[in-house]
């Protein structure tokens, strides 16, 4: 199955209601579309975020959940994005890449000062793993 399959389904059968606080900004919103334990894997979750950025919104320099992995793909505009030590791009609709455990996100923003945008971030964890975004001093 596609990854786009994947998180189509995981966004359009597994809603849950309210945003939560995302990097103390009120430029963007994250709200968590789906959370539980992934069955055939013991000890693991699946969680998906979906971040909404209003024109010119950035995050904090950040890091996540020791063991998360995550796969962020924009589902609309364009995200500004630097992990580690690799280049910075932007992704347009329809794009995505990947966070491997332990990394620091240092760029995450829109792209665009006059259009929204909108990312999903899913992410595999170890069970209460948390935080799952922390700010780099």
């Amino acid at each position: 199955m596609k990854i786009r399959t994947i998180i189509a389904a995981t966004c359009t059968a597994f809603s849950m209601a309210g945003p939560i606080h995302a990097h103390d900004s009120e430029a963007q919103t994250v709200t968590k579309k789906f959370e539980a334990a992934i069955p055939n894997i013991p000890g693991k979750s699946l969680i998906a975020l979906e971040v909404d950025y209003a024109p010119g919104a950035a995050s904090v320099p950040h890091t996540h959940a020791k063991s998360a992995f995550i796969y962020a793909y924009v589902i609309s505009g364009a995200i500004e994005s630097k992990v580690n030590d690799g280049e910075t791009r932007i992704y347009h609709a329809g794009e995505g890449w990947s966070e491997p455990p332990g990394a620091t996100h240092s760029i995450s923003r829109n792209a665009s000062k006059v259009e929204p945008a909108k990312l999903l971030a899913v992410f595999v964890l170890d069970h209460n793993d948390n935080p799952l975004t922390t700010p780099v001093k």
